[in-house]
């Protein structure tokens, strides 16, 4: 009988213990709301809600402990006090009382409240359904889904007020935060243990109420401490974590509220259905989510609809700043990174810098990530340069291809560019009103309009970009001339000496003709001493010459003549030949000419293979002749023939001084000629020797009566 009653007494202990729990619960929230209306601050902005909730937690407690957890009036009450919850967040990130601040979290904070507002569909479905367990059961398990996905989603909120706080107002958020996160994931780990099990957890889910009233206290703690308002600050890159999580989230809700329903059919159909919808399910998202068009226009429609502008400035000038810095062994080049710069600005998977050469023509500079893109020796004309530099506008190529012209543009831009589908812009980049360049923008993976936004931002950077370019320009420049100073000084001492040279030769031909007693050795004596002297003053007057880029002597030259005399000096070393002879007349310098092409001639005989003919090929054209040297051998890449063809001392010869080339196309210059270059590793190279025809000088009156009449 003892033993009897001592079983009914500890059977009771467990409810007793719940119903004091509960009670407790609600004592504590009860004061919590007394203490925070009297000692809160009254300057926070979560008081009232903080007020509501506690209240709301105290009801909530107490019909929980009167009626039991699952009375429809306990469960309206804790819902109540949820949304009260959900308000004080948000509260809390509008604290800094900029609504800019609110545009990030109010479509969540939205979702949590629709998806709290479903309790009481589900209660009304359960009460209709009462006397149905399968209905029952589903219901049950759905509301402990919603209460584990608001619990799921304020967490998270949480987190984003927190990080994005500054440092010195966190210890505001402190108590608050920890009550709220404390709720929250209590909520969770018990709504996960009750849907995992099917019933409501006994001992942990009669601790709600003291956990709750305690949670409270701590309301009212965090209220009594002072500090200034809360400033919250939110990243684009937390707002589209919690995107994605939300995403995530939502995808395994459904996935389970699905196979729940599926459920309900009963038997192998059932069991069938929802086997077949998992591995679809899986299949789906293990497609969608790596895919990089997902990524970017979740980033896209979250930027659209929850910034008020579309970059986040201070993220983009740290990885703009990053990826210009980026240097050493094994990098890649200024020209490369200044693309791939500009081209992670607007998310362009590949881009293309062109950059005006001595005649204001855009040539191609350095390219990124877009190897498949054929572009000419000559990518656009002079005119698109000074269009670009006097407008200094970004061009959406599109508008071009639709029709759309507002400066001119239409007419300039190269049949290459337009036919290439993935062009989408063209950015130029001026220092000092100065074009140094254009980069191409390949087309996002989420084509879009190119704004006002856009055009700011890029016009910017590419600014920005013209000034890293025109500063290394400048410091090869110097480079150069520091160089040219010491060669010039080598070149004085050597002038100095050969000088000297000339004048002991001369003298001792002199004495030598006055003083020999034989004839015949004063004779060779003579001859060899006055051709040492020639050759020396000759060998004088050229290194004199060199570098000052004048030419003096200026005739007409037949290009055929002059190829043929080529040809033949070099016709016991290499196969020269020529491919056309079309007679052209040109104005020159016939010595500086033939100095020029037999340096071109035997950098193309080294560059080819032994007994692979070099080609010679005199054309005329409008106003000008040319006569190309052409070789099919190694070929130079582009960024050589940019950046070290011409430069002095830079040689792709081993050991060699590399100042041919640059004094090949100073002379070619100094003549009113220039020299064009075409070539492709593994193919082989052109040299095009452009110079005026002659009676096209004679009629611009370049050359007087007598230079007219002379031939060279």
């Amino acid at each position: 009988m003892a033993g009897g009653r001592a079983m009914i007494w500890l059977g009771g202990m467990v409810p007793l213990a719940g119903f004091l729990a509960w009670v407790a619960g609600a004592v504590m929230s009860a004061g919590a709301v007394l203490w925070i209306w009297h000692h809160g601050e009254r300057a926070r902005p979560d008081r009232t809600t903080l007020k509501i909730a506690a209240g709301a937690s105290s009801v909530w407690c107490a019909l929980a402990a009167g009626l039991g957890t699952e009375n429809n009036a306990t469960v309206i009450a804790a819902m109540a006090r949820n949304l009260a919850l959900i308000a004080t967040i948000f509260c809390l990130f509008g604290a800094d009382g900029r609504a800019a601040s609110l545009k990030p979290v109010r479509p969540v904070i939205v979702a949590l409240v629709l998806v709290q507002l479903l309790q009481p569909v589900l209660l009304l479905v359960g009460f209709r359904f009462t006397g149905t367990p399968e209905v029952s059961q589903a219901v049950f398990e759905a509301r402990a889904l919603i209460d584990m996905l608001v619990a799921i989603g304020a967490l998270m909120l949480l987190h984003n007020l927190y990080a994005g706080a500054a440092s010195a107002l966190r210890p505001v958020l402190r108590w608050t935060g920890i009550a709220l996160a404390g709720i929250f994931a209590y909520d969770l780990n018990l709504q996960t243990l009750a849907y995992l099990s099917g019933s409501r957890a006994g001992a942990l889910g009669d601790l709600r109420g003291l956990f709750a009233g305690i949670m409270a206290a701590l309301f009212a703690l965090g209220m009594n401490a002072a500090g200034p308002r809360v400033q919250f600050s939110p990243s684009r890159t937390v707002t589209f974590r919690t995107l994605s999580l939300l995403l995530i989230g939502g995808y395994l809700i459904g996935m389970a509220l699905v196979t729940k329903s599926l459920a309900l059919l009963g038997g192998d159909m059932a069991r069938a259905s929802q086997a077949a919808f998992v591995v679809v399910a899986i299949m789906g998202a293990a497609l969608a989510l790596p895919s990089p068009r997902l990524r970017g226009w979740l980033r896209v429609t979250a930027t659209k609809h929850l910034f008020q502008h579309r970059y986040e400035y201070r993220q983009e000038w740290l990885r703009f700043t990053r990826t210009i810095g980026r240097s050493g062994t094994g990098n890649a080049s200024l020209e490369e990174r200044a693309v791939q710069a500009l081209a992670d600005i607007t998310e362009s998977p590949a881009g293309l810098l062109l950059m005006p050469n001595e005649e204001a023509q855009l040539e191609l500079t350095g390219r990124w990530n877009w190897p498949t893109i054929a572009i000419p020796a000559v990518a656009s004309d002079y005119a698109l340069s000074g269009l670009l530099e006097r407008h200094n506008f970004i061009l959406a190529i599109d508008e071009v291809r639709s029709g759309i012209d507002h400066h001119g543009e239409a007419a300039q831009v190269p049949a290459w560019l337009i036919d290439a589908e993935d062009a989408w812009a063209l950015v130029p980049l001026l220092h000092f009103d100065r074009l140094v360049g254009v980069i191409v923008l390949a087309r996002p993976r989420n084509p879009r309009q190119l704004d006002w936004e856009d055009f700011d931002l890029l016009r910017v950077a590419g600014q920005q970009l013209a000034s890293y370019l025109s500063e290394q320009a400048g410091q090869q420049a110097l480079m150069d001339a520091s160089r040219f100073d010491e060669f010039n000084r080598r070149m004085a001492f050597v002038m100095h000496d050969i000088k000297n040279l000339v004048s002991q030769l001369s003298l001792l031909a002199a004495n030598a003709e006055k003083h020999a007693d034989n004839p015949a050795f004063r004779a060779d004596m003579l001859v060899t001493l006055r051709n040492s002297a020639d050759k020396l003053s000759a060998l004088l007057a050229r290194l004199g010459r060199y570098g000052s880029g004048q030419v003096n002597a200026l005739g007409q030259i037949e290009l055929v003549d002059m190829a043929r005399g080529i040809a033949e000096r070099f016709k016991g070393v290499h196969p020269v030949a020529l491919t056309r002879e079309q007679p052209v007349r040109v104005m020159g310098n016939r010595e500086a000419l033939e100095q020029a092409l037999i340096h071109l001639v035997q950098n193309a005989i080294d560059a080819s293979e032994p007994g692979m003919p070099v080609f010679l090929d005199v054309t005329g054209e409008g106003l000008h002749g040319a006569i190309d040297v052409v070789d099919s051998g190694e070929g130079m890449s582009l960024a050589f023939v940019r950046s070290g063809l011409f430069k002095p001392f830079v040689s792709s010869k081993s050991g060699g001084f590399g100042i041919g080339a640059f004094e090949a196309r100073e002379l070619v210059k100094a003549m009113g000629g220039r020299i064009a270059v075409e070539s492709r590793e593994g193919l082989g190279t052109r040299f095009s020797v452009v110079l005026p025809l002659a009676y096209a000088v004679q009629l611009l009156g370049g050359q007087d009566a007598e230079t007219e009449q002379g031939v060279a």
